[in-house]
Parts: structure tokens; C-alpha cells; sequence
């Protein structure tokens, strides 16, 4: 089914499933009831950032895009992902991140505007807080086809407190909030994607290990019912299921399928 929808993806860094429970805020079981969902949803391995987002983006795995670490790697043959498709169909995309090595997700020209402020430089509650607030802004006022809202304070908290220790869980709380913000401001205009690229076991990732292969993902709006359960999941999906929305044909190549 293809339809003709606006797309707002919103992806937490490192978020596990059993973090939305646990964290002690409340829109994290809130969230669940707003649309149709996974708490089992499967990242690709390695299960690191890069090759994670790359996946996303190109409905591949990192076999065939051949970003294997946070190193981007020019693929060996053209992989057209999500926002060169849009493009290719006058749609127009906008991407709010603060880490650099996202930038490699879309091709020149695929993006119609970029906003990027440096979590190592300022802080990374700071940053994902001023990528909400220009995302707040900027779709109010310009509407792109699709936007990409990346939050990163939630894998930086795994990374330096451990994954499910008390600074992770309130890094998972304040980015709730956020998405919060988001879908309270969007959800009317937009369908919505909320989701991560990994988990993550200890102080790290990476593994094939079910606390860094397993994800959230959760889809608010036409095409999907609130509260009910998405089976056989995988991260490969979205890609997919964002082109479907947006009423354009998915590339051939393309491994993963539409949840619509």
C-alpha cells in the first residue's frame, strides 16, 4: 500500500526496548499506546552506530554497503537510500543531528536542509536539545516530506555510566521528553517513526548479543493501529516503509518491506 504522507523519523542512540519501562517516565509505555509497535525489532551487525544508520537509510545490510564500523566506506557499486529516492520524486528532506559521521547518510543535494551542532564540542544534552528546538521551528515552517531528528545523549550515557545504570535511564527520560515534544507538536501532520540503531550490553556495543541486536520501534499514524504489535521487524524496514508513506516506489535492491 502506498499513500501520500509526510514522515518525521525520530531515532534515539542506543535506546533498548526494556529502557521505555524502566526509565521512570511515564510517555515511555504512553508512546507504545500511540501506534503500532515492537519492543523486538532487529538492528544489523556489526551493531554500531554507522553501519546501523547506514541500513536504515539503504535498506541493506553492512555487507553490501560496506560500512562495517563508525568509519563511512564508499560503497563498491551506487546505493540509492531513502532521501536520494525522495529526492528523485521532488520530495523534500531535512536532517537535525549532532554527530558528524551522520553526514554520509545522504548524498549531496539529496537534502534540502541540514542543521548539525557538535555534541563533542557542546555538550550532548545540550546539542540534541537545540536539534529539537531547530526541528520544532523549522518543520512548523517549512513542512519537508521527511525529516530525520537524531538524539545522541542516550548512547553517550551507555558509553560512559553503562546501559540500564541510573545516568543511562534518566538520559532515556529526558530523551522521552523530547520525543514527546515532537509527536505532541507533529503527530497531526506527520506520521511518525520512533525508534534506535542498537542497544547495548555494559559500556558497550557492537556484538550480536540480543541487548545490542534488539530495538524499539514504534509508528504513530494513518496505516497503523494504535497499540498493536509489529512482528518480524527488522531495521532494514524502515527505509521501506518511509517510501511507502511518501507514495514512491522502493529501489530495486532494497532488502527490507513495508510495514504498511
Amino acid at each position: 500500500m502506498k499513500m501520500n504522507q509526510k514522515v518525521l523519523l525520530i531515532l534515539c542512540d542506543g535506546l533498548r526496548p526494556d529502557a521505555l519501562a524502566y526509565c521512570g517516565n511515564p510517555y515511555g509505555q504512553r508512546l507504545l499506546s500511540l501506534g503500532s509497535y515492537t519492543l523486538e525489532a532487529e538492528t544489523v551487525y556489526p551493531s554500531l552506530t554507522l553501519p546501523c544508520h547506514m541500513s536504515l537509510f539503504h535498506s541493506i545490510p553492512p555487507e553490501r554497503h560496506g560500512t562495517l564500523s563508525n568509519t563511512y566506506a564508499i560503497p563498491s557499486h551506487s546505493v540509492e537510500g531513502i532521501c536520494e529516492r525522495l529526492s528523485a520524486n521532488e520530495k523534500t528532506s531535512a536532517f537535525f543531528y549532532n554527530w558528524g559521521e551522520l553526514r554520509d547518510l545522504a548524498r549531496p543535494g539529496a537534502l534540502s536542509y541540514s542543521f548539525y551542532a557538535s555534541g563533542d564540542v557542546y555538550g550532548f544534552d545540550e546539542t540534541d536539545e537545540m536539534s529539537t528546538e531547530n526541528a520544532l521551528s523549522y518543520i512548523a515552517s517549512r513542512k519537508p516530506d521527511f525529516a530525520f531528528v537524531y538524539l545522541q545523549l542516550t548512547d553517550y550515557a551507555g558509553h560512559d555510566f553503562g546501559w540500564m545504570g541510573e545516568e543511562y535511564l534518566h538520559a532515556c527520560s529526558q530523551s522521552l521528553g523530547r520525543v514527546r515534544r515532537l509527536v505532541e507538536r507533529f503527530g497531526e501532520e506527520y506520521t511518525i517513526i520512533v525508534t534506535a540503531d542498537h542497544g547495548g550490553h555494559g559500556r558497550g556495543h557492537g556484538t550480536q548479543e540480543k541487548e545490542d541486536m534488539t530495538v524499539p520501534l514504534v509508528c504513530i499514524g494513518e496505516g497503523f493501529t494504535p497499540g498493536a504489535l509489529l512482528q518480524g521487524v527488522s531495521i532494514c524496514d524502515i527505509a521501506p516503509t518511509i517510501a511507502a508513506l511518501e507514495g514512491v516506489n522502493a529501489p530495486r535492491g532494497w532488502e527490507g518491506k513495508s510495514l504498511i
